[in-house]
C-alpha cells in the first residue's frame, strides 16, 4: 500500500459553488474541512468562489488564484486541496502556478483510507483504488517533473521511458493485488455463503460516516470495536452475532461509512466489503441526528444504497446521538430516536429491532403437550415468542409468535400447528 503519514501540514481548502452543486455545497466544504483535519492537517484558510462553469485550465478564475498563491505565501502553507475532481492537466496546472502540492477531495479520502486500513484485505483494496487514481495522472506531474530533472532537450526519450516503465509497474501491482483481493473474495463468499444458508436472522449497519455505527455495533454485541469521533474510523467488515430476545440469535454486520461524492475508485475496491451488507435481512440505517446536514447525508445513503441494489432490503432507521442534539426533527418516519450511549436507548433500540423483525415474520399459534416440551428450545432459537403459557388441567403449553417463512416449514412439518397469514 502507498504509505501515507498523519503530519501536521498546514492546508489552503477552495471549493467552486455551481448551479449543480449549491444546495449541498455549504456542507460539503465544512466536511472538506473535517476530512483534513482526520488526515492530520491544519487548516489555515478556505476560499470558495461561484462560477457558472469550471475552469478547463485552473478550475477557478485567474484572478481568484493569485489571491489564493500570494496567501499561500504569507501563511507559509505546505498544500492546497480541492473541493473537486481535478483532471490530471489541471493538477498540474495548479501546481505550476501555485508552487505547492495540490490534491482534490478523491486523493484526500483515499489518503484517510490508507491510514484507517488495518486488515491485510483493507490495506489491498485501498492501495488498488489509490493506484487506479494514480495511472492516469503519470502523464502529468510527473512527466513534467521528469523532464526538468533532464534537462528538456536530449531528455525526452528517458523520461517517456521512465513514464512507460512507472506505468508498466503500476499495471503489474494491480494485476497481482486484483488477483490475491479474488482470492480473498472466494473465502468471503463462502462465509456469506454459509450465513445465507443458516436459520440466522442477519442484521446489518449502514450510514453516512461518523453516524455513530461502530457504537451500535459495541452496544448491540458486546464486542470492543474501533470507535471514535472521526471520519472513517472503520473501513473493515465485521460480523458478531448476538442474543436478542431469549435464545434468538441475529448476526450483525458493520461495515465502511458512505459519504458525498464516495469515489468510484473507492466504491469498486470495496465492493467486496460492501457485498457483506447486500447479504442481510434487515438493514439498521444509523444516522447522526445531532448533525444538521443529516438530511443531505440520508439522501447520500440512500442513493449509494440504490447504485449497490440494495433498495430492496427492509430498512429500519436510526437516529443516533440524540442527547446531542438540539431542536431536532426526524425527516424519515418511522424510526426509532435514541442515544446508543445509555442504556435506555439500547434497550429502546432491542425492542424497535425485535418490532421491526415481528413485521417481516408471519405469526403462528400452537398447543404443544407437556410430553413434547422439548419442541420449546428449539422454538425460541427459531422464532421470536410472544407467549408461552401452561395449563396444567390439560397439560398444554399455548404458544404464540412470529417466524420467518424460510422456517415456518419446521412447524408445519413437524406437525406443531397452522402459520396464520
Amino acid at each position: 500500500m502507498i504509505k501515507t503519514e498523519k503530519t501536521q501540514e498546514k492546508v489552503v481548502l477552495i471549493g467552486v459553488e455551481s448551479f449543480d452543486n449549491n444546495q449541498t455545497f455549504e456542507a460539503s466544504m465544512t466536511e472538506l474541512a473535517s476530512l483534513a483535519e482526520t488526515a492530520g492537517a491544519v487548516v489555515t484558510t478556505v476560499f470558495t468562489q461561484k462560477k457558472e462553469r469550471l475552469d478547463g485550465k485552473y478550475l477557478v478564475g485567474i484572478g481568484k488564484l493569485q489571491e489564493i498563491k500570494d496567501n499561500l505565501e504569507a501563511d507559509e502553507a505546505d498544500m492546497v486541496i480541492f473541493n473537486e475532481k481535478l483532471t490530471p492537466r489541471q493538477n498540474v496546472n495548479l501546481e505550476g502556478f501555485l508552487g505547492v502540492k495540490v490534491i482534490d477531495r478523491m486523493q484526500l479520502i483515499l489518503d484517510i483510507f490508507a491510514l484507517r486500513a488495518r486488515s491485510h484485505v483493507g490495506m489491498l483494496q485501498v492501495e488498488l483504488a489509490q493506484l487506479k487514481y494514480l495511472l492516469p495522472r503519470l502523464s502529468g506531474s510527473k512527466g513534467l517533473e521528469l523532464s526538468r530533472q533532464a534537462g528538456g532537450i536530449g531528455s525526452r526519450g528517458a523520461g517517456e521511458s521512465q513514464l512507460e516503465t512507472d506505468r508498466r509497474h503500476i499495471r503489474h501491482r494491480l494485476e497481482i493485488i486484483e488477483a490475491q483481493l479474488k482470492k480473498a473474495e472466494k473465502v468471503q463468499e463462502n462465509s456469506r455463503q454459509k450465513r445465507n444458508n443458516s436459520s440466522v436472522f442477519k442484521l446489518g449497519l449502514i450510514g453516512y460516516t461518523n453516524a455513530g455505527k461502530s457504537s451500535v455495533f459495541n452496544a448491540l454485541t458486546q464486542k470492543i470495536q474501533y470507535e471514535q469521533d472521526e471520519l472513517f474510523a472503520t473501513l473493515d467488515a465485521t460480523t458478531k452475532d448476538f442474543s436478542l430476545q431469549d435464545e434468538f440469535t441475529v448476526t450483525l454486520t458493520d461495515t465502511v461509512g458512505f459519504i458525498q461524492d464516495l469515489p468510484t475508485e473507492l466504491v469498486q475496491a470495496f465492493k467486496s466489503t460492501l457485498e457483506e451488507s447486500k447479504n442481510v435481512d434487515l438493514l439498521l440505517h444509523v444516522i447522526d441526528a445531532s448533525d444538521p446536514n443529516h438530511k443531505i447525508h440520508e439522501d447520500v445513503v440512500e442513493s449509494i444504497m440504490k447504485d449497490l441494489g440494495m433498495s430492496d432490503i427492509p430498512v429500519l432507521t436510526v437516529y443516533n446521538k440524540l442527547d446531542l442534539a438540539e431542536h431536532f426533527a426526524p425527516t424519515i418516519l418511522p424510526s426509532v430516536q435514541i442515544s446508543i450511549k445509555s442504556e435506555a436507548g439500547v434497550q429502546q433500540l432491542r425492542q424497535a429491532i425485535i418490532a421491526k423483525i415481528t413485521e417481516l415474520f408471519v405469526p403462528f399459534a400452537l398447543d404443544l403437550p407437556y410430553a413434547a416440551a422439548y419442541h420449546l428450545p428449539m422454538l425460541r432459537k427459531i422464532a421470536l415468542l410472544e407467549t408461552v403459557v401452561a395449563e396444567d388441567e390439560t397439560e398444554t403449553y399455548h404458544v404464540s409468535g412470529s417466524i420467518s417463512e424460510r422456517e415456518k416449514w419446521r412447524l408445519v412439518e413437524d406437525g406443531l400447528c397452522r402459520v396464520s397469514h
